[in-house]
């Protein structure tokens, strides 16, 4: 059995943004996860385009999916539309940024 669309989420759960201090799933910078056959292909955005680390988010990303078991080969999309805002992150997010 391979690794599913769950566990892609969970691990990228470990993937924080290190200028906020959430991680990108609860921030919302993760728009899709699609799982086939071991091919993982991840569809997100960055909080801004010219966010200083977007290299090492996304080796992150990668590091984080290809050490589930079962996985092939990994795909990151990284798109900017539509692009994130504040209101895209969890409500938990929101509230302990003083938002919600």
């Amino acid at each position: 059995m391979g690794v599913t669309k769950e566990e892609v989420y969970q691990a990228l759960k470990n993937v924080l943004d290190p200028e906020i201090g959430f991680n990108i799933v609860d921030l919302g910078l993760v728009y899709d996860v699609d799982v086939n056959n071991g091919n993982v292909k991840v569809k997100m955005t960055l909080s801004s385009p010219s966010c200083p680390l977007s290299g090492t988010i996304l080796s992150w990303v990668e590091s984080a999916v290809r050490n589930l078991e079962g996985v092939e080969n990994v795909d990151i999309e990284l798109v900017w539309d539509p692009p994130w805002n504040i209101e895209m992150a969890s409500d938990e997010v929101k509230k302990a940024l003083g938002m919600g």
